[in-house]
């Protein structure tokens, strides 16, 4: 048992320090930007930059955009799914995986030869309508995580008997799925848009190709033309992620211990 336990701890130790170690050294980096001495002056510059406020704010208003259209379509379809067509849930399950499988710069360019300046639908040549196709392909991205977490969430209570009690008094379908199939699975729905979040803000390929200013071509940009900042940029971007996961983790703790139900 004890020599089980010096072999688990050393493998999580060497894990830690693979990922630790590389993260310590940019940061080590960053601060070395005032000769001679460590000090924050390149994340005063990052954090000065109105470009840096600028992107990173579009980024965070994208991710909200993102999160609340695939809550839009992903809760509905996977409740609707698990109730009434079980049957097809190996089909939506692989197509949610395209994502994975299909790379970003292939959906943006389809995007460009659809909707681009000959596109049938004028407002999608403007910047709000490049704009709205930058969330729906952000969206598309993230589908296959919040695809998951809702359905994991799904997993946790009895659908079908909480949907018979709800019509037995008398609730239609929108209020079933506002007022008791989401606060059921809130937090497997927030685990899916800190994901999304984490998603959007490092970003690059579509966001580029569509000329939006966003946070991911901002990096990019920064990473060409200077030295210590993009070490600055890379740790506050580890932070956030880093920070999106522990969020994660920390609503897991509240979610509801039911075992799964097999379908």
């Amino acid at each position: 048992m004890k020599s089980g336990k010096f072999w688990a701890w050393l493998t999580f130790g060497l894990g830690a320090a693979y990922f630790i170690i590389p993260l310590l050294a940019t940061l080590e980096f960053a601060m070395r930007m005032r000769r001679g001495t460590y000090s924050f002056d390149a994340f005063a510059v990052v954090f000065g930059d109105p470009r840096f406020q600028q992107t990173f704010g579009y980024s965070v208003m994208a991710a909200i955009f993102t999160i609340l259209l695939g809550v839009l379509i992903v809760v509905p379809t996977a409740y609707w799914i698990r109730l009434r067509m079980p049957h097809i849930r190996p089909i939506v399950e692989f197509v949610t995986l395209l994502p994975l499988v299909i790379p970003a710069i292939v959906i943006v360019f389809g995007y460009i030869r659809m909707y681009g300046s000959n596109s049938p639908l004028p407002f999608l040549a403007s910047a709000r309508g490049t704009d709205a196709l930058l969330v729906i392909g952000y969206a598309i991205l993230a589908l296959p995580y919040m695809y998951r977490a809702v359905d994991t969430g799904l997993r946790t209570i009895d659908v079908r008997t909480l949907t018979e009690a709800a019509q037995i008094l008398g609730a239609g379908w929108a209020t079933i799925i506002t007022r008791l199939i989401l606060p059921n699975v809130l937090i497997a729905v927030l685990s899916g848009a800190f994901l999304t979040f984490a998603i959007v803000i490092g970003e690059f390929t579509m966001a580029s190709l569509l000329n939006r200013p966003a946070f991911g071509p901002y990096l990019q940009n920064i990473g060409a033309n200077r030295a210590y900042e993009p070490a600055a940029l890379a740790v506050i971007t580890f932070a956030v992620t880093w920070g999106c996961m522990s969020v994660i983790q920390m609503l897991a703790r509240f979610a509801p211990k039911s075992a799964n139900r097999p379908d």
